[in-house]
């Protein structure tokens, strides 16, 4: 049994599907945390070709800076609706 193959396919499904989910949630949150598993799954496949160097940057770069970044822009964009609420009756 290849192992390399099954580990190949099973992470190609987490990354085909958790790229859909980034683009099909309608929560910028979640949408976010799909997009960290989606670039931690594209870390996974640099790993399996052997290539630790590119890896370790994608998930720098991309993981640690990126997605920092869009949870911040979601953190600030964000507005709740309870504070809203309690201007309009004061």
């Amino acid at each position: 049994m290849n192992y390399e193959l099954i580990a190949f396919a099973l992470f190609a499904v987490v990354t085909l599907s958790s790229a859909v989910g980034v683009v099909l949630m309608q929560d910028p949150w979640h949408s976010a945390l799909l997009l960290g598993v989606a670039l931690l799954s594209v870390a996974v496949h640099y790993v399996m070709l052997a290539a630790e160097f590119v890896a370790m940057m994608q998930v720098l770069v991309y993981v640690g800076g990126v997605l920092v970044l869009i949870t911040f822009a979601v953190m600030l964009t964000q507005r709740d609706d309870a504070d809203t609420d309690e201007v309009v009756q004061a």
